[in-house]
């Protein structure tokens, strides 16, 4: 995709196939629909007298209007003028470059980041068109046998209509919300992939592949044997149901600035993703209605290499280190059964009482792992309860941690990236669900709080270091008709890096 700024003074002059420009519910036009609509003898007044009520998320196309160079004018609605905020704006340009898409159009012009809004600047505003035109242009052929079937979108030029003196953040802007959508299609693609392609063994040669894309990328892979060696038992324990074979991915951006030399160099951020790449539930088999959406049970292993892709494009000014185990959990002669007890790289015993609670399994020897690399903070990214879905739905994501300032920090980089999240507790009372007879801990709680007691069983392996959990069940992807990946959190994770940075 090819980015660009336009300005705002010559907007009717614009040649294109589609110009947006926005207008609200209560009359008041923006100042690019107000040039528009004088330069055309008020047409945009008319259309919005007569057919057009702005509501938020719709459009109206006027094609060949006079004075008008485009050859079509997109009305945005985007609601009441008193309401307009960073979300609204993010939604129009994704409803206008969805629109490009549908029409089939090469290219447009949007100047709906040149409307003010408080809680988002034009440089947020401008990645935001970025990481809609990413949205809106995704496309999944990679398992059709005929691919003109499902022809790929046309969209390749956008830009962005802008006053001068915001052209440099804008750019910016458009810069970082690029890397963005790359990182969210690579990990949207990762996701919608079936489970019998994007195994174990694919997600480990996807990060060499991305080791040798860019130069600031590191990759390792361990085998069975290495993770045995290791004594991370509690992961290879969920492994050991299927005849796919495990591994542990080592990713590490390091930037030029750590490349150059190690004097001052910064503790590194570790984010630890989930990355069961089909989840049957092993002994405790899950039913099998919409059994086949558990391909997406590594949608936090592909949120952390898309995020890695998205810092490694921009070189980002730290150094980030993904985790990731993966494997399969299917029933077998020799899968988890409930009873046992399995013992975990820290040293700590776990009594498995349902097989189908195993994200927390393998992310636990992970979280142990990260130890190693003195993290400034460790973020793990799961699909991990569907407890999670029934306490905040398809909106937020969960998150949980004891660090006021992580947790902040990452509340923040949600609502700057419209990828929000919700804080949920994690007080020491829950811990005692996980009570177990026969081990040091039981890896479910029962059903109160499921999504609580299993961020409080991860966080007994995260004492050392600042730890946030961000349980993205209800957000990783859609059901239904619209059935895919989001590519969520990847927009959340990267603006928090970017802050840090």
């Amino acid at each position: 995709m090819e980015f660009s700024t336009q300005t705002t003074a010559s907007l009717h002059q614009i040649k294109t196939a589609a110009l947006a420009v926005g207008v609200f519910t209560d009359g008041i036009l923006s100042a690019a629909a107000d040039i528009i609509d004088r330069a055309s003898n008020g047409a945009v007044r008319e259309a919005l007298k007569s057919e057009f009520h702005a509501k938020a998320g719709t459009h109206l196309v006027l094609r060949n209007l006079p004075g008008i160079s485009a050859a079509r004018v997109i009305l945005i609605g985007l609601g009441q003028h008193d309401r307009y905020n960073a979300a609204t704006h993010a939604n129009a340009e994704f409803t206008f470059a969805h629109y490009c898409v549908q029409a089939n159009l090469a290219e447009g012009v949007t100047a709906l980041a040149s409307i003010e809004c408080a809680d988002a600047s034009v440089r947020n505003r401008a990645q935001a068109a970025a990481v809609a035109v990413g949205r809106a242009t995704y496309h999944y052929d990679a398992t059709f046998g005929k691919r003109d079937r499902n022809p790929a979108p046309r969209l390749k030029k956008f830009a962005l209509s802008i006053s001068r003196n915001q052209a440099s953040h804008t750019q910016q802007g458009l810069k970082n919300g690029a890397a963005i959508a790359h990182g969210m299609h690579l990990t949207r693609e990762l996701g919608d992939l079936p489970a019998n392609i994007c195994t174990p063994t694919y997600l480990g040669n996807t990060a060499k592949k991305l080791a040798k894309e860019f130069k600031s990328i590191k990759a390792e892979v361990l085998d069975r044997k290495q993770i045995e060696a290791l004594k991370m038992g509690s992961f290879l324990s969920v492994a050991r149901g299927s005849y796919e074979a495990p591994a542990f991915i080592i990713i590490k951006h390091v930037p030029a600035s750590a490349r150059a030399s190690d004097k001052g160099r910064k503790a590194p951020i570790v984010l630890v993703g989930k990355g069961v790449t089909f989840d049957a539930g092993g002994i405790s088999l899950k039913p099998a209605g919409n059994m086949d959406e558990m391909k997406y049970d590594m949608c936090g292993a592909a949120s952390v290499l898309g995020t890695l892709r998205a810092v490694a494009e921009l070189d980002l000014d730290q150094e980030v280190i993904g985790l990731i185990p993966t494997c399969e959990n299917l029933p077998s002669g020799r899968a988890n059964k409930p009873g046992d007890v399995v013992t975990s790289m820290s040293g700590q015993t776990i009594e498995i009482l349902n097989t189908d609670a195993e994200g927390r399994l393998i992310l636990c020897d992970a979280l142990t792992y990260a130890e190693r690399f003195k993290p400034a903070a460790v973020i793990d990214i799961a699909t991990l309860t569907g407890a999670c879905i029934v306490a905040l739905g398809h909106v937020n994501s969960g998150l949980f941690s004891k660090n006021d300032v992580l947790a902040e920090s990452l509340l923040a980089a949600g609502r700057d990236a419209n990828d929000v999240a919700w804080r949920l507790p994690l007080e020491d009372a829950y811990q005692e669900q996980l009570h177990s007879n026969f081990a040091d801990i039981a890896n479910i709680g029962g059903p109160p709080a499921g999504s609580v007691t299993a961020a409080c069983f991860l966080s007994r392996f995260t004492g050392n270091y600042p730890w946030a959990h961000l349980d993205i069940a209800g957000t990783a992807w859609r059901s239904g008709k619209e059935k895919g990946a989001t590519g969520r959190p990847v927009p959340l994770l990267v603006q928090y890096l970017l802050n840090q940075a």
